[in-house]
């Protein structure tokens, strides 16, 4: 089993999921569910890279930032938001957009890029092929 992450705590609730998957994505973990990339846990130590990304349409921005005010188009990865870990709001903010996730909630979350080959054509990962 793979060392556990600082941000772990975030996603332990979605653990439990079937289609959980955990996999280390630019220096951070990726977490999907169902088949779709939903948050990004990022602990490099140094902003931009402390904090919650969330993978989501940009057309969800808006919406998503209205619901959680701390979040912000990232400044490298614009097309997602970012929670920065020292924002004063950011366990509540965590646990509500994990939350979402689990709901399936259509503003978090992307489809992975067929090159990844973590989209849905890829079929689903079992329980004993997860990886953490």
């Amino acid at each position: 089993m793979a060392r556990s992450h600082p941000l772990g705590w975030i996603v332990d609730p979605l653990r439990e999921e079937p289609s959980y998957v955990e996999r280390a994505m630019f220096g951070a973990r990726g977490i999907y569910l169902r088949g779709r990339l939903v948050l990004v846990l990022c602990a490099r130590g140094r902003e931009p890279w402390q904090g919650l990304l969330v993978p989501t349409e940009r057309a969800h921005h808006a919406a998503l930032h209205r619901d959680h005010p701390a979040l912000a188009p990232h400044p490298v990865l614009g097309k997602w938001l970012y929670l920065p870990e020292a924002d004063d709001a950011f366990e509540e903010t965590a646990t509500a957009l994990a939350d979402a996730a689990a709901a399936e909630d259509p503003r978090v979350g992307v489809e992975p890029s067929a090159k990844s080959g973590r989209g849905r054509r890829a079929g689903p990962r079992t329980p004993s092929s997860r990886r953490r």
